[in-house]
């Protein structure tokens, strides 16, 4: 016997899932992003030109002032040393060093950089190569082609030595003087390097005066005066 079917009842409670959004009918919708910034105008970017160029002033002349501070501090023999350094390998006496001649003055004082601090000297402190002669490019034009393209002029070598002297260790220069003496390279000033170095400096020294001054400082008996006995003579200590 065939019966009515009865319909399905309904939830007695409410559906907690939200709604679904339709989908969107672009198929690569972007995100919202934030209102772009607008262009710099030609006056900003000007302006901001010109404090960099002040910055620049200002540094360079922060870094003159340290210099020639330095130099007033310096001793007059050292302030002939970079003079010399400087008069040596300036080979074409124009007054002025390119990279190669500047690397090898430096190291004659003591400082043996590496390429990238030369090369940052140079850009911070030379000049253009202009107008003298093969140094300044073809035409007589301002090139900055090579490293050797920029000169750094005799009184900014100075004070930039003056700066890298006056800011080196003392101990750094006690031990450059010890290497002067020990020129083998064995770590111990005798008898033979003593004779050497008076010789080279006209002192008249007898080898009697010269053992006696090794027997003196030679507190371990090794016959001559290492490095720490060499720092302790020159430091008072």
């Amino acid at each position: 016997m065939a019966t009515n079917p009865t319909p399905f009842p309904s939830r007695p409670y409410p559906s907690t899932r939200a709604p679904q959004p339709w989908p969107s009918t672009t198929p690569f919708a972007q995100p919202p992003t934030s209102n772009p910034q607008p262009p710099k105008t030609a006056q900003q970017h000007e302006a901001a030109r010109l404090e960099a160029a002040r910055q620049e002033t200002a540094e360079r002349a922060r870094r003159e002032a340290a210099s020639a501070q330095a130099l007033e501090a310096l001793s007059e023999e050292q302030r002939e040393e970079i003079n010399e350094a400087f008069s040596l390998f300036d080979l074409d006496k124009d007054g002025r060093v390119d990279y190669h001649e500047l690397k090898v003055a430096l190291k004659a004082l003591g400082f043996d950089l590496a390429k990238s601090e030369v090369l940052a000297m140079l850009q911070a402190h030379g000049t253009p190569a202009s107008g003298r002669g093969e140094r300044g490019g073809q035409g007589g034009g301002v090139s900055f082609l090579g490293p050797d393209r920029l000169l750094l002029p005799h009184g900014a070598f100075v004070n930039l030595a003056a700066g890298m002297i006056a800011a080196r260790d003392p101990r750094d220069e006690i031990l450059r003087a010890f290497d002067l003496f020990d020129a083998g390279g064995n770590g111990m000033i005798r008898l033979e390097d003593l004779r050497r170095v008076a010789k080279e400096l006209g002192e008249g020294l007898s080898d009697e005066e010269l053992q006696a001054m090794i027997e003196e400082f030679d507190v371990r008996g090794e016959g001559g005066i290492d490095r720490d006995a060499f720092l302790g003579i020159c430091l008072g200590t």
